[in-house]
């Protein structure tokens, strides 16, 4: 894994830690506090900004919108007592089938 993927284990760490941080005024815990319904929410609003992005042909704004969209996923996996291992367990599954 390279360090640039790598990164995805540590901000899952990071995500991990705010949801459980006392008195953490992160955009993160924020995220948390609000409910599984308001992050979900927010996937769905970062999923419709990256096709837009795509589509318009903006690989800038591609990239920013994917960042925004993994990183709200992640907060949505981590709501649900879920990770990147679990859906890479699916995804692999699905291929051997």
């Amino acid at each position: 894994m390279n360090t640039d993927t790598a990164f995805l284990s540590e901000l899952e760490q990071v995500i991990r830690s705010r949801r459980t941080a006392s008195a953490d005024q992160s955009y993160t815990k924020t995220l948390f506090s609000r409910g599984t319904a308001f992050i979900a929410q927010k996937v769905g609003e970062e999923a419709v900004e990256l096709a837009i992005a795509a589509v318009q042909g903006d690989r800038e704004q591609t990239v920013a919108e994917a960042s925004d969209l993994i990183y709200h996923l992640l907060v949505l996996l981590e709501a649900n007592d879920l990770c990147l291992a679990d859906v890479a367990a699916e995804l692999s599954a699905r291929h051997s089938n």
